[in-house]
Parts: C-alpha cells; structure tokens; sequence
C-alpha cells in the first residue's frame, strides 16, 4: 500500500495536475489564507507555503502570490521555486523578485520583510538537491521543460 505523502507526490507529477492546479490552488489558497488570518492555506497539506507580496515588475504595483516553499531553519530562510508545475514559461512572481528583490512574506500568519536572491552556480545546485529530497516531483517539472528552473533564497530583511 503506497503512503499518503507519496499518492500526492505522483498526483502532482501529473499533467492534468500542472494544467488544473495553476487555476484551481492559488484562489483557494488566497481565499483559505484570509479566512485563517494568516495561518494557513489549502497548498499546506502538500507543502509548506508562504504568500509572498511582491513589486511587480513592470506594473510597480503591489502582486500577492501564495507559493509552496522549503524553509530552511537553520539559516532562518526560505527557498522560493519557478517551477510553475512544469510548464514552459517562467512564473511572473520570478521576474518580479529579480527586478525588485525587497518583498514580504505571509509566513504562519506573520508578516515578514525579505529581500529576494535568485540562487546561481553551486549554491543553486547544492540548494536543488535539497529541494529534491524534500519534494521529488521537482526533478518531474524540470524534465518536462526546456527552461532552468529559478530557485531563489528569501532571507530576513530590517524594516524599511
């Protein structure tokens, strides 16, 4: 008998997941977010997640994105990822964190200022590793796509 965690972990490999999840998860995960003040959102079950508030990088105007991340206690960090299920293009969310790496995050209803880092080289590499064990269908993603996956680190920023 295959265990909850990995059920869920061929599900979201799929692409029927990569094509419905994109529409489905972030109005659910915004709307469960609200209602929790903070504390939690539908995605949670799969992964841990954050609502990053970026800059957006055209508009400059403020954009909410819930988004599953690692966090990595040790370092008191998050790591960030394009994935986008898998599909071609990057998510907006990257292109707004490389224009204006300053942002907040939505952490277990805490608010926390961040400045964004797009992870490159060796660190990326030992940083995807680690993303790997936590959560294997990333390699899936990578392998259906042509594009490299952004991988950012969100750490601690002082108050602005």
């Amino acid at each position: 008998m295959m265990d909850k965690g990995k059920v869920i972990q061929k599900v979201s490999s799929t692409r029927a997941f990569a094509r419905v999840a994109p529409h489905v998860m972030p109005a659910l995960d915004h709307a469960v977010h609200r209602l929790s003040g903070g504390r939690t959102m539908i995605s949670n079950r799969l992964l841990p997640g954050v609502v990053l508030t970026s800059t957006g990088a055209r508009s400059g105007r403020p954009r909410r994105t819930p988004l599953a991340c690692m966090p990595e206690k040790e370092r008191g960090s998050w790591l960030l990822i394009g994935s986008n299920f898998g599909k071609a293009g990057h998510p907006g969310w990257t292109a707004n964190l490389r224009r204006h790496p300053d942002a907040r995050i939505s952490w277990r209803g805490t608010d926390i200022a961040v400045r964004a880092r797009q992870l490159e080289g060796a660190e990326r590499a030992e940083a995807w590793e680690e993303l790997l064990r936590f959560w294997p269908p990333y390699a899936v993603y990578q392998a259906r796509i042509e594009r490299r996956i952004r991988v950012f680190r969100l750490e601690r920023r002082a108050e602005t």
